[in-house]
């Protein structure tokens, strides 16, 4: 298994090792292969990544095979790690020191990490036998479902970030803004008429978009000022299309809307703007719809 530093991350970070094993279909791919009962997921649903990861945990149905170990909302160690991943980390990193960061594929056979990585985790995951459920990443749409995340992290993510960033320029963070929607106009155009990404199904690029306009609504906008927020509103179909996906049992059971707020308000040093007051969705509504949903 390769480990190597993160060069990428806050200085506070840095010092976390980056698991890389990954899980194949038989024997020969380094000893993790995907067998049930093998397996744990340690993540926090207030975390995108870890969003991500119960949403396609549970598209997939693999409560019985690959259990989840949900962790709480704001980390309790310095650096944003958790208390309860130490153990793993510690017998997976020779001397390790640094936060034990999460999310995290543990193999419950050796007591030690697969892998720290959520999108190797999630195509890692759609490997195992899914008793009926179809697969995340469709044969021959694995590009497409790529491009598909890196527009959400860069054109999204990314952009979101920048235009409300404080200390950034008022050109740059225009720049930025310009760049979001723009990007959210390619996905309004894609969705007009169309209920899923790609495959006319749920896939791991609806996953990828649905968690990025999470956290769109509920992170970014609070610093972004209302003229902005109303603009990025204008996307009907994209926000029908959230809204829809929020109702799935799969997906609304799942948002964590406190801890996402609590996780936002221990980390973030920027300034609110005046788009904190207009919210684009009642995600609340429509995860009490997804939970309804999930009992009947």
């Amino acid at each position: 298994m390769s480990i190597t530093p993160l060069a990428t991350l806050p200085s506070a970070h840095r010092t976390a090792p980056v698991f890389r094993g990954r899980i194949g279909r038989d024997a020969r791919s380094g000893g993790h292969y995907a067998v049930p009962h093998r397996y744990r997921l340690h993540l926090s649903t207030a975390c995108p990544d870890g969003l991500r990861l119960a949403v396609g945990h549970s598209l997939l149905g693999l409560d019985g095979s690959c259990p989840v170990t949900v962790l709480p909302a704001v980390p309790d160690c310095p650096g944003g790690g958790h208390s309860a991943l130490r153990p793993l980390y510690e017998a997976s990193a020779h001397r390790y020191t640094g936060p034990a960061l999460a999310p995290v594929l543990s193999d419950d056979w050796s007591g030690r990490i697969v892998s720290t990585q959520a999108r190797d985790i999630l195509r890692d995951l759609d490997r195992f036998p899914h008793e009926g459920r179809a697969a995340l990443y469709p044969s021959g749409l694995e590009s497409v479902i790529e491009a598909v995340e890196r527009m959400c992290a860069e054109g999204i993510e990314q952009a979101a970030q920048r235009a409300g960033q404080a200390g950034v320029d008022p050109a740059g963070r225009a720049a930025a803004l310009d760049v979001l929607l723009g990007t959210l106009g390619r996905l309004e155009n894609r969705l007009a008429g169309e209920e899923h990404l790609v495959d006319d199904r749920l896939t791991a690029a609806d996953v990828e978009l649905w968690v990025s306009l999470v956290q769109l609504d509920t992170v970014h906008r609070c610093h972004l000022d209302a003229s902005a927020v109303q603009r990025i509103a204008g996307h009907r179909a994209l926000w029908a299309y959230a809204r829809r996906l929020a109702a799935h049992p799969a997906l609304g059971r799942h948002l964590d809307l406190d801890g996402i707020s609590r996780r936002h308000h221990g980390r973030c040093r920027g300034l609110e703007a005046a788009g904190a007051a207009v919210q684009i969705l009642d995600w609340a509504g429509h995860a009490a719809d997804a939970e309804d949903t999930s009992r009947r």
